[in-house]
């Protein structure tokens, strides 16, 4: 874990971490502590008798791994989600405000590569939320 985030971290949630799987693209997710269990209660909460909604629970629940940063910040990805991402040796850690992916570095080099090449849609493809937001 980047520096600059260890601390934060450490205060927040004393380095407790939940890693699952992204179930849109082939990278992992990882959220310190009470941000997971905030959303595991909301999919746990979703109807079981839907069929996207159970895929939600199975995949992001199912796969999600408990973890502790060690004094030095580092963690130990299991082999199942390292395999499911493609980390191999270099990866990529990606903030998301209250989140992290985790990449694998090829990986994100081409995602990041079509996210750029990307025809804008101008505003009509964001949520109205966004459209109200001045950058």
């Amino acid at each position: 874990m980047p520096t600059r985030y260890r601390d934060a971290l450490l205060e927040q949630c004393g380095g407790q971490l939940v890693v699952t799987i992204d179930i849109n693209d082939r990278c992992l997710q990882l959220y310190p502590m009470p941000k997971w269990l905030e959303i595991e209660r909301n999919l746990n909460s979703l109807p079981s008798f839907n069929k996207e909604a159970r895929r939600a629970q199975r995949l992001l629940v199912g796969h999600a791994t408990e973890m502790e940063m060690d004094n030095a910040g580092r963690i130990s990805i299991p082999p199942v989600l390292r395999s499911y991402a493609s980390l191999d040796k270099k990866i990529m850690l990606i903030g998301q405000g209250h989140r992290f992916e985790i990449w694998a570095e090829d990986v994100w080099n081409q995602k990041l590569d079509e996210m750029l090449a990307e025809e804008g849609e101008g505003d009509e493809g964001l949520p109205d939320q966004m459209k109200q937001l001045v950058l």
